[in-house]
């Protein structure tokens, strides 16, 4: 093949490259317009309001807020309620719906349901692997 024959294959599939993620990019740009359900929702705000800056799921993420994974079943829906109405003074307040506290619980709720998430509460195997402690 010719150098001019590559030049033309290469150009036509870089152009096909840039085409195609910049179609890529397009249709998932909009997220406020998927639904999903309450938890999927409350995942998107916990994302978009950055919570992992301060706190911690299954012991990643921040260090100024405490880890969030177990917090539904060990405080309940109300106490969750009632800081994300209100924040603390270390919590900033932020101006969340009714709609956005439910699906933010509901997100909560969901990452409790799938086990323990304190690192020290772990069993470590032999093999180096973790198991969820036996109850």
């Amino acid at each position: 093949m010719k150098d001019y024959h590559k030049i033309l294959v290469f150009a036509f599939l870089t152009i096909l490259f840039f085409i195609y993620t910049f179609s890529l990019y397009a249709m998932n740009a909009d997220f406020s317009s998927i639904g999903g359900d309450s938890a999927d929702r409350g995942k998107r705000i916990w994302q978009e309001k950055n919570c992992t800056g301060c706190h911690q799921i299954y012991g990643l993420g921040g260090f100024l807020g405490p880890d969030l994974t177990n917090t539904y079943s060990e405080r309940g829906n109300a106490y969750i309620k009632a800081f994300l109405k209100s924040g603390t003074k270390t919590m900033p307040d932020f101006k969340l719906t009714s709609h956005e506290i439910e699906d933010l619980t509901e997100y909560l709720k969901s990452i409790d349901q799938s086990g323990i998430g304190r690192p020290s509460q772990l069993k470590i195997n032999y093999d180096g692997t973790i198991a969820q402690p036996e109850k």
